[in-house]
C-alpha cells in the first residue's frame, strides 16, 4: 500500500479536475491503491455536496431536476486525520494472532467485519443514500450494505492481507480471500439484516438459486476494480427527484477515466452506470443553463489511445457483452438498463427485446424475498412502463405500430415467460392479480392475426437454455433492427418437416416457453378470440408450482461454476 503522503500535493481538492488527477496518478502507478484514502476523498466530496437543502442560498435549482453548487474544499489535514483513525481502528481492534500466515483466514475476515459492524450506530436506516464511503463511516458511524463490505476489504488491506477482495452481485456484496480467492465470506447484511451470516460462506445462497448471488458469477474485483466499484457506487441524488450536477459530473469523468484504462471491461454494472450518466449529461438543459459550469463539452469522445469512445447505445451493448463474456449471462441489469434507454428514446420494439432478454436471465433463479430490488424493477416494467406505452401506441393508426408487429408480441411472451419461470419452485408467489391484469390487458391489444404469426414452442420440462444464448453448434443471425433470427439445427430437429416448412415460408417469429404457466396458456394466446377472463384466472392460479426435476448434469455444471458470489451497491433509479 503506497504512502498517502504521495498524494499530499493534490490538496486542497477544490475541483473535479483535481479528483481526476489524483485517480489518474494512481492508475499510472505500479503501487496498490489505498482504498481507505480514496474512499475518504470521494466520500468527502459527495457528502459535502449532497448534505444540503434545496432552499439554501448556494443551491441553484434548474428546470431539469438537478442543482448546481460550489465545489467544496477538501483539506489534507482532514483527510490524513480520518485515514489515521481508520488505520488505528483496524490495528487496535484485531488480535495480532489472527494476522499470521500468508493469507487471510475466515476468523480474521469475520473479526474485521465485527470491528466495522460494532462501530456503526444502530438508529438509522441502513440503505439510505450517501452511506457507502469510509468518510461516512468515520464521520457519522453509518454505512450501507456495500459500504460495510468495502470497509472490510479496506480494513484487511490495512492489515496487510492483500488476498481479500470485494465480490459484487447486482444487489449484494461480500469478500473473497485465501489462495486464488477460492474462499468466500459474508461480511454485511442484505435487506432487513443478516447479522448471523457474517463469516459464513455464500455457498448456500448460490445453491438456493437466488438472484442475490447471481449463480456464483459475481464481479470479483481486482484492487483497481475496487476503485471502480467505489466510483460506481457514488450517489448523485439530493432528493428522490433532484440530482447534484457536480457529483454526477465527477462520477461521469472518473468512470470514463477508468473505462479508458480498461478497468470496466469486466464490470457490467459500472458500464451501465456510465451509459446512464452519459445519457443524463447530454440533456440540453444541463449543458446550457449555466455556462460557468463545465459540461459534457469537457468530456472528449476520444480515448487515451486515440480510438473513438462508444456512444450511449454502444455502452449499454458493451455492458451486455461483458455479462455474457465474463459471467455466463447471469446478470439482469445490463438488459433492463438497455431497455430503459430504448424506452426513453421511444424505440419500443428494441425495448421489448431488451426486456425479453432480461426475462431470459431471471428464469435461471428462484424468487425469494431477498430479491426485492429486481422484483421492483420487473414490476415497474410489467405494470407501469409496458401498459403506458401500449396505451399510447393503441391510440395511433401507424402502419409501423408495435401492435402490428409479431416480433414485439414474441418478445412480450419471452418477458412474461421469464417471470413465470422465476416464480416456479419459489416459496413466494409473484403473479398476483396486480400483475395479471396489466399482462392480460397488454396481450389483448394484439389482434388475432398478429398473435397467430408467432410460432410458439413449449418446453417446460427441459433444461433452461437462454433463448438469446445458443449452445455450441447453433448460429445466430441478426436483422437490421437488431432482433435475432435463429439458424438452429438442434431445435428444428424436434419440429416436423411440415412445421419447418410452415415456419420458413411464413418467416414467423418463434419463441420458446419454458414455464409451465405460460406453456399452458398457448391455446388461449393463439385463439382467434382472446378469453381474457380465462387468461387472468390461469395466471393467478397455482402461483407456487412445483419446479420440475432438472437433469443432474445441468445442476452439476452450475455447482462447478459456483465458486464465487457477487455484490453491488443499490442502484439509484434515474427518472429522466
Amino acid at each position: 500500500m503506497s504512502g498517502i503522503n504521495d498524494y499530499k500535493h493534490f490538496f486542497p481538492i477544490d475541483g473535479i479536475q483535481k479528483v481526476c488527477d489524483l485517480f489518474e496518478k494512481q492508475l499510472r502507478s505500479d503501487k496498490e491503491a489505498d482504498l481507505a484514502l480514496f474512499s475518504i476523498i470521494v466520500g468527502a466530496v459527495e457528502n459535502n455536496l449532497t448534505n444540503i437543502k434545496i432552499g439554501d442560498k448556494d443551491v441553484n435549482l434548474h428546470s431539469n431536476n438537478f442543482v448546481k453548487m460550489k465545489f467544496p474544499c477538501i483539506e489534507w489535514d482532514e483527510v490524513r486525520s480520518l485515514h489515521e483513525r481508520f488505520v488505528n481502528l483496524m490495528r487496535t481492534g484485531v488480535d495480532a494472532k489472527l494476522l499470521s500466515g500468508a493469507y487471510a483466514t475466515r476468523d480474521l475476515v469475520k473479526k474485521v467485519a465485527d470491528v466495522v459492524w460494532n462501530s456503526l450506530t444502530r438508529s438509522y436506516y441502513k440503505d439510505r443514500a450517501h452511506l457507502q464511503s469510509i468518510y461516512s463511516f468515520l464521520t457519522g458511524n453509518k454505512l450501507d450494505c456495500f459500504g460495510v463490505a468495502f470497509a472490510v476489504t479496506a480494513g484487511c488491506q490495512v492489515l496487510g492481507k492483500q488476498d481479500v477482495h470485494l465480490a459484487l452481485s447486482e444487489d449484494h456484496a461480500w469478500v473473497v480471500f485465501g489462495q486464488d480467492g477460492k474462499e468466500t465470506a459474508e461480511v454485511t447484511w442484505h435487506g432487513k439484516g443478516n447479522e448471523d451470516k457474517r463469516g459464513r460462506s455464500v455457498g448456500d445462497g448460490v445453491s438456493a438459486r437466488s438472484w442475490l448471488y447471481v449463480a456464483g458469477k459475481p464481479v470479483v474485483c481486482t484492487r483497481v476494480m475496487e476503485l471502480a466499484a467505489l466510483v460506481s457506487s457514488i450517489n448523485t441524488t439530493l432528493t428522490q427527484t433532484v440530482d447534484v450536477h457536480e457529483v454526477a459530473q465527477m462520477q461521469h469523468k472518473l468512470l470514463w477515466l477508468l473505462y479508458d484504462s480498461g478497468h470496466l471491461d469486466a464490470y457490467p454494472m459500472a458500464l451501465g452506470n456510465l451509459a446512464d450518466l452519459d445519457d443524463y449529461m447530454k440533456v440540453p438543459n444541463i449543458t446550457k443553463e449555466n455556462n460557468t459550469t463545465s459540461s459534457t463539452d469537457d468530456i472528449s469522445n476520444v480515448q487515451m489511445d486515440n480510438t473513438q469512445r462508444p456512444d450511449v447505445a454502444g455502452l449499454y451493448a458493451q455492458a451486455i457483452k461483458s455479462a455474457k463474456t465474463y459471467y455466463d449471462d447471469r446478470h439482469v441489469y445490463p438488459y433492463t438498463l438497455q431497455g430503459g434507454y430504448y424506452h426513453r428514446q421511444k424505440m419500443y420494439k428494441e425495448a421489448f427485446h431488451a426486456w425479453a432478454s432480461a426475462g431470459d436471465v431471471i428464469r435461471h433463479y428462484n424468487y425469494s424475498r431477498d430479491d426485492e430490488e429486481i422484483y421492483k424493477e420487473f414490476a415497474e416494467i410489467a405494470n407501469e412502463l409496458i401498459p403506458q406505452l401500449m396505451k399510447a401506441e393503441s391510440s395511433g393508426h401507424s402502419a409501423r405500430s408495435i401492435l402490428k408487429d409479431p416480433e414485439c408480441f414474441a418478445s412480450l411472451l419471452r418477458f412474461y415467460d421469464g417471470i413465470c419461470k422465476w416464480e416456479e419452485g419459489s416459496q413466494t408467489p409473484i403473479l398476483h392479480i396486480g400483475w395479471a391484469k396489466p399482462l392480460v390487458s397488454t396481450i389483448s391489444k394484439f389482434d388475432a392475426e398478429v398473435r397467430a404469426q408467432v410460432y410458439i414452442v413449449c418446453r417446460p420440462d427441459s433444461g433452461e437454455v437462454l433463448e438469446h444464448q445458443e449452445p455450441d453448434g447453433e448460429k445466430k443471425e441478426t436483422t437490421e433492427n437488431g432482433n435475432e433470427l435463429k439458424s438452429n439445427n438442434s431445435e428444428n430437429a424436434e419440429m416436423t418437416v411440415r412445421e419447418q416448412l410452415t415456419a420458413a415460408v411464413n418467416s414467423r417469429p418463434r419463441v420458446t416457453l419454458y414455464s409451465h404457466k405460460m406453456a399452458a396458456l398457448k391455446p388461449l394466446l393463439l385463439a382467434e378470440r382472446l378469453n381474457t377472463h380465462a387468461l387472468q384466472l390461469q395466471l393467478t392460479a397455482q402461483s407456487q408450482l412445483q419446479r420440475p426435476q432438472v437433469p443432474t448434469k445441468r445442476r452439476d455444471d452450475e455447482d462447478q461454476n459456483a465458486c464465487f458470489p457477487t455484490a453491488r451497491a443499490k442502484r439509484a433509479r434515474r427518472e429522466r
